[in-house]
């Protein structure tokens, strides 16, 4: 065996740059050779030459500063979502539909035919409206003018998804400036936006930093409120893509409550989303303008005008139309229809009680829920 590892010597001599060979001990090989440094190159720092008059010296590495990490906004003060002082104008919410009514329906379920449809009808209801999703489902709810229904159409699909699914569930409010549905969805005070927490959602984040931005709502449901309430709040469409492309792995469902149409962001979401629910007030007016948008809609990709559901809502008992003839008129542009029957508890606007809806109501809003998702699973 040659006396001393020469290789190791030569190696250790080009990473130093030293002109001898290392020093042996006494009477026997060379000692063990210490590790190399790290080359600047592979530690990802910055190489500083050695002093002229030290040119066997090894090289100092400085590593580079790290980049300042972003700054999160500071969070923003909480604020009740009904002023206190209007709070107690609110009345004692009621029923759907009264006593007498509620009693006859009973009677003519058990002596008639239509309990065993009607088992089988929710039975394949909960079963579609729990089918898996192996990505996040959005639906986009939106109008062609305020006061159709739309805020309440989507609290309604938001309630149902979260009580039949296990998955967590959304719903976004991407109308600031008029939305409503915090106080539909019975939230007391909002703190974080829409807009706030498109700068705020990073990908490591997990569900349970996520929702620390959220409103809590009853069973498996958050809401991500638009604003504060203030009057001419504002959401750009670049806002709104970072929030739902961010949320959209954590949530199973996202209901998002759009602007009216035309607006810039309402138009985004139904081009993003997966189904589209279009709210129309069971009004000749409301059938004529809805008629001219799905015509339009007609001569966009034919998946825009297939994942659509119209939604005719009626605010008065007895409707100045020809309910069933009007949705007769607009399943012939190739949309969806679906008619949710005057409630005395839905018009009455407020906080949203399932249970105080009538049976009709209730059994209108699962079924609508189970086909808007459905529709929204046919596109990947």
């Amino acid at each position: 065996m040659p006396n001393g590892d020469n290789w190791q010597g030569d190696v250790l001599r080009d990473l130093r740059g030293a002109s001898g060979p290392p020093a042996a001990g006494p009477g026997g090989p060379s000692a063990p050779v210490p590790p190399a440094p790290p080359t600047a190159e592979a530690s990802g720092a910055e190489r500083i030459p050695a002093p002229a008059s030290t040119p066997q010296q090894a090289p100092v590495l400085r590593r580079k500063p790290a980049p300042p990490r972003p700054r999160r906004p500071s969070a923003p003060d909480s604020r009740a979502v009904v002023d206190s002082m209007l709070s107690g104008t609110a009345r004692r919410p009621q029923r759907g539909e009264p006593v007498a009514v509620r009693a006859t329906r009973a009677v003519r379920r058990i002596v008639s035919s239509s309990a065993a449809r009607e088992v089988a009808e929710l039975t394949w209801t909960a079963g579609t409206l729990q089918q898996p999703v192996t990505t996040g489902r959005q639906i986009a709810v939106t109008s062609i003018r305020g006061g159709a229904g739309k805020t309440t159409v989507a609290a309604l699909l938001g309630t149902a998804y979260a009580h039949y699914r296990q998955d967590p569930v959304l719903l976004v409010e991407a109308d600031p400036a008029l939305g409503s549905l915090p106080l539909r969805l019975g939230a007391e005070t909002l703190r974080w936006t829409t807009a706030d927490l498109a700068d705020i959602v990073e990908p490591q984040m997990s569900l349970l930093d996520v929702t620390g931005y959220l409103v809590q709502l009853p069973e498996n449901a958050w809401l991500l409120p638009g604003s504060q309430g203030q009057i001419g709040a504002m959401l750009d469409t670049s806002a709104y893509e970072r929030v739902m492309v961010a949320l959209r792995r954590y949530f199973g469902v996202t209901v998002v409550d759009c602007e009216t149409l035309p607006a810039e962001v309402a138009r985004v979401a139904l081009s993003a989303s997966q189904a589209r629910v279009l709210a129309a007030p069971a009004t000749l007016d409301g059938v004529t303008s809805t008629y001219a948008v799905l015509q339009w809609m007609q001569g966009l990709p034919r998946h825009m005008i297939d994942g659509t559901v119209v939604v005719l809502s009626s605010t008065v008992a007895r409707p100045g139309i020809d309910v069933e003839a009007a949705a007769e008129k607009l399943r012939s542009t190739g949309a969806g229809v679906h008619v949710l029957p005057y409630d005395r508890h839905l018009a009455a606007g407020g906080v949203l009680r399932t249970e105080l809806l009538a049976r009709p109501t209730r059994l209108a809003a699962t079924r609508l829920a189970a086909e808007v998702f459905q529709l929204s699973q046919k596109r990947r």
